[in-house]
Formats: C-alpha cells, structure tokens, sequence
C-alpha cells in the first residue's frame, strides 16, 4: 500500500514472516481499539465495521498465506464468496427497504383516498338522513291534514245523518194520523 503524509511518499510492503499467536493477539486487540475509536455499530448494517473486519480478514489471510499458500488462496476464495453473497444480501436488503417504503406510501395514499370517501359517505350520509326527517315531516303534516280532514267528514256526516234522522221523524210524524191536525173550515 503507498501513501503520502507531509510530503513523503509511504510504501507499506507485505511481510512474509511467520505470524506467531501474539500477532494474533495484537490483531484482535487492534480491531477492538479501531472499533471503538471509529464508533462502529455492534448490530444492523456498519460500514466502519465491515471495513475493519475485511481488513482484519485479509491479514488473517496473508498471515495464512506466508506459512501455507494452499490454504491462503482457499481463504481467498471464501472471502470473496462471502463478500458476494454479502453485496447480494445488501441488495436484497435495499430492494426490501425501497419495497417498503412504496407500499407506505401507497398506504398513506390509500388511506388519504379512504379517508376522502369516508367524509363523502358522511356527507351523503347526512344528507339522506336530512331527505328522511323532511319527508318524514310531509308525512306527518298529511296525516294531520287527512285527520283533520276525515274529522271534518266524519262531523258533516253526523250531522248530516242527525238532520236526516230529524227529517224522517218529521215525515212520519205528519204522514201518521193520529198527529194529524184537522185544518177547521
């Protein structure tokens, strides 16, 4: 790896010794220090934590490699592998979340669109509810008319029957005899 830092170019070359167990030490307490220091996430998607483990891996695997080259390239391989199925994942994981957030907002919409039909069939609603007291109203001002009215009928009949009954005692009283007023000469 070359870099440059106040103005002197760096060159950081693979070293072929053997790695002992206190270099692996020194690696697992490096990572944990480089995980606290750049506040890499414990759970959930990390990309400081990804890249520090990736680093990690990769000198687990040059360290692998220096004492057996077989083994090395195995590693290699796997990393790779892993590293494809992990862009696959976050793919997947992206799609998912882009999926997620049309059907929330096609939700959101729905519910706007259903809210605005419920106001509508509430208006509607009440407007029925209106056309019924109204026609209820009518019916009860015709019932009323058409008692009155039937109160009317009914009284002019009574009368009317008693002003008949009248007349008819009247007749029979002057077609009977016995009532009958002689007129004298």
């Amino acid at each position: 790896r070359e870099w440059e830092e106040a103005q002197k170019l760096w060159v950081q070359e693979v070293s072929t010794a053997p790695s002992t167990r206190r270099d692996v030490v020194l690696l697992q307490e490096q990572l944990d220090r480089q995980l606290q220091q750049r506040q890499a996430r414990e759970t959930g998607l990390c990309p400081v934590r990804r890249e520090l483990y990736t680093q990690c891996f990769d000198e687990l695997i040059r360290q692998t490699t220096v004492s057996c080259a077989e083994r090395g390239l195995l590693l290699l391989r796997v990393r790779d592998e892993l590293q494809l199925t992990l862009s696959a994942y976050q793919a997947l994981y992206e799609s998912s979340v882009a999926f997620g957030v049309r059907k929330a907002l096609q939700a959101e919409q729905g519910k706007a669109h259903m809210e605005k039909r419920i106001a509508e069939l509430e208006e509607e609603n009440k407007e029925l509810e209106k056309q019924v007291s109204e026609e209820k109203a009518k019916c009860e001002a015709i019932e009323r008319q058409e008692n009155e009215r039937r109160e009317i009928e009914e009284k002019k009949h009574s009368e009317e029957v008693l002003f008949l009954k009248q007349t008819n005692q009247q007749l029979k009283v002057s077609k009977n005899p016995e009532f009958q007023i002689v007129a004298v000469k």
